[in-house]
């Protein structure tokens, strides 16, 4: 598997063994996104990280795997992909998995605030935020931040509401239809 220290590490090594200056070094230069994500992406123990297209380092898929709660069981994939802003925006997140979920709708939508550039919460995201602070958002998702009473699944949350175990059974369910 390509990482990212790995691909730096090469481009830097063509770029030092190269005596022509037919390549321009703007098509060699590594980003400051890429650097920092260097750092970042050391969270691989907590989840499963893969790149789609390792000249895109910038984009990946996160597989979350919850080992408590409703979710118990499921591969849950979110497609990530970071600005050449960041750190100073946030990544784009996306569900891939449909899930029956009171904080993410069916089309991929989340709702964390850290996942916003301005929350009225005052916990959205800010420059000293990191992916490592992403993905413990993520997995949070399916136990501590879980929450019926904000839901962005407005359905979900009043199907909790009304009926816990039947509402557990619908999650099982998609786990099994959608995420193993």
């Amino acid at each position: 598997m390509l990482t990212l220290a790995s691909k730096l590490k090469r481009d830097d090594g063509l770029k030092g063994s190269r005596a022509s200056a037919s390549t321009s070094d703007s098509t060699r230069r590594v980003s400051v996104r890429d650097k920092l994500l260097v750092k970042a992406v050391s969270f691989a123990g907590t989840c499963k990280v893969h790149f789609p297209d390792p000249n895109k380092l910038h984009c990946f898929q996160l597989t979350v795997s919850p080992d408590e709660g409703y979710y118990q069981g499921g591969k849950f994939q979110f497609e990530t992909e970071v600005p050449d802003a960041y750190n100073m925006v946030p990544p784009k997140v996306k569900c891939l998995t449909k899930i029956w979920h009171p904080n993410i709708t069916e089309t991929g939508e989340i709702c964390l605030s850290l996942l916003r550039e301005h929350s009225i919460d005052g916990t959205g995201w800010a420059p000293t935020r990191t992916l490592k602070d992403v993905v413990w958002g993520l997995n949070s998702l399916f136990t501590d931040l879980l929450n019926f009473d904000d839901p962005l699944n407005i359905e979900a949350a009043e199907h909790h509401l009304r009926d816990k175990e039947d509402f557990r059974d619908k999650v099982d369910e998609y786990i099994k239809r959608y995420a193993r």
